[in-house]
């Protein structure tokens, strides 16, 4: 391990919080509707169907997978696409989900097909929150509030041995 990172939350701390930010969807979101998440590619679609596994366990809630491309660094001269079609998001509840917001870019463009379909409601859940916005974004769904310095970076990794560094 690099001895310039500091452990923030290891495999079972990554568990335990996608578990309880399920059971707070639960008791936010109408069963009967049902909810997309709409994970950002990579890290962002691998929690998001974390999330679908531990919210169909808990509940009979049906819950669509959905994984959202953009280019990260370019947002405004790339296209954004969806893996589903954009006018199922019409009258549901889409959770755009995270791994780590930082200035609030991704998931403020990530946004952007939802715009013209009107859902019933959109919400956003990201595993790390470091309260650096530049952009309108409040992540109704957070694991872990983390206050940091810009230079300071969060990994996180959810291969083989899921962890959160800062560096």
């Amino acid at each position: 391990m690099d001895k310039n990172r500091t452990l923030l939350l290891s495999a079972s701390d990554i568990k335990k919080k996608i578990e309880r930010i399920s059971y707070e969807i639960l008791e936010n979101c109408d069963e009967q509707d049902g909810i997309i998440l709409a994970g950002i590619k990579d890290n962002g679609y691998k929690l998001a169907d974390k999330l679908s596994k531990q919210l169909k366990k808990f509940s009979g809630i049906q819950v669509k997978l959905c994984s959202v491309s953009l280019d990260k660094t370019k947002p405004t001269q790339s296209k954004i696409e969806c893996s589903i079609p954009v006018e199922e998001f019409r009258n549901k509840t889409v959770i755009i989900v995270d791994d780590v917001a930082h200035t609030g870019r991704t998931l403020f463009y990530a946004m952007k097909p939802l715009m013209d379909v009107e859902p019933k409601q959109v919400q956003v859940m990201v595993l790390i929150d470091r309260k650096h916005k530049q952009f309108p974004i409040v992540a109704d769904y957070v694991g872990l509030l983390l206050s940091t310095n810009m230079q300071e970076h969060v990994t996180v990794e959810l291969e083989d041995v899921e962890a959160v560094y800062v560096s």
